[in-house]
């Protein structure tokens, strides 16, 4: 029984070797300035907090000011007074200055109160970051999450491994939630259920990409086709109504603004209608030909970058499988030199 249970226990840690072999490290980071800047209730607080600093700063400003003043007035009437007197203003001024450099380390030190209150700021945003961290980690398995505004230097980052966007929604979903009704909230997780299976998926963000090309594509086409449909209508309505009135105008014995001479047709003017409906035409044409093949050329930029992508993996997989090749052969080459 004991050896069947170390058996199944050492093919259990050989599978899991392989996989994460297999697998390969998977990595992503965050940054952590650009998910401050985007969390409402931070930028407000900190808004508050910079205004309070400005409040600080100016009663410093003031303050030193003043004593300058004092500086000054003293300079100018040292010579008329006596030695007991400028001892006083000078131990004044001194007084005044340590003062005014105190208040200053309180409120700007490292350790005051402008330094306690960016913490007491930033903490619960930071608690609310790792937790979604940790989440995201867990159910997307990364086996490394750095953040980019560290002390740890980043000296490149590719932008396929920024999951700060991530975490922003895990963010807004937290609030959201807490104010939405029984049927909104189902609606939101389904929502939140196709996001993670994009994040799970970098093939299906590329395909829903091209999706919404698509889709943009189509309702723009159908909006240029509503457009070209009411402009005909309006043409045929125009003309219509210069027939009516040309009937009326024989009817009344009038001369109507086309007129005949010698069997000819005889325009008394242009159609600045008309010339501005045909023009309108010529343009949606053009419109739409240039859509098509913008659309043509973005869906072929995502099939080049899908096609690229999926080498760039193939060769990272070949190169791993070697990589573990080369060190199974010389794992084998140190067992057998030591056997």
């Amino acid at each position: 029984m004991r050896k069947q249970f170390l058996y199944l226990f050492l093919v259990l840690v050989i599978v899991q070797t392989i996989d994460a072999q297999t697998r390969g490290t998977k990595l992503g980071y965050i940054d952590m300035e650009y998910i401050l800047q985007n969390v409402p209730d931070y930028t407000e607080a900190k808004t508050q907090l910079e205004q309070k600093a400005e409040k600080w700063k100016l009663e410093i400003d003031t303050k030193k000011i003043e004593i300058n003043k004092l500086k000054e007035a003293l300079k100018a009437e040292r010579a008329l007074l006596t030695k007991e007197l400028i001892d006083e203003r000078e131990t004044e001024i001194n007084f005044l200055e340590n003062e005014n450099l105190e208040y200053q380390q309180k409120r700007f030190g490292a350790n005051g109160d402008l330094m306690i209150q960016k913490s007491v700021l930033v903490k619960p945003i930071q608690d609310q970051v790792f937790t979604a961290v940790q989440d995201i980690a867990e159910r997307l398995k990364y086996d490394f999450i750095f953040d980019k505004t560290s002390d740890l230097t980043m000296l490149f980052a590719a932008k396929r491994f920024d999951i700060s966007d991530q975490i922003l929604r895990t963010l807004n979903r937290t609030e959201k939630r807490e104010q939405l009704t029984k049927k909104q909230l189902k609606e939101e997780e389904a929502k939140e259920n196709k996001e993670d299976a994009l994040d799970e998926n970098p093939a299906l963000v590329e395909r829903q990409k091209l999706l919404d090309d698509k889709k943009a594509t189509r309702d723009k086409t159908l909006a240029d086709r509503k457009l070209l449909q009411e402009q005909k209508k309006k043409e045929f309505d125009d003309k219509r109504k210069q027939i009516l009135a040309d009937r009326e105008a024989k009817k009344n014995g009038t001369v109507s603004a086309n007129v005949k001479i010698d069997g000819t047709e005889t325009v008394t003017g242009n159609d600045p209608d008309k010339d501005s409906t045909k023009q309108a035409v010529e343009d949606l044409k053009q419109k739409q030909a240039a859509a098509k093949a913008k659309t043509l050329e973005d869906r072929k930029k995502v099939l080049e970058d899908r096609k690229k992508a999926l080498d760039e993996k193939r060769k990272k997989t070949l190169e791993d499988r070697e990589a573990i090749r080369k060190a199974k052969e010389e794992k084998l080459k140190e067992n057998t030199n030591k056997n």
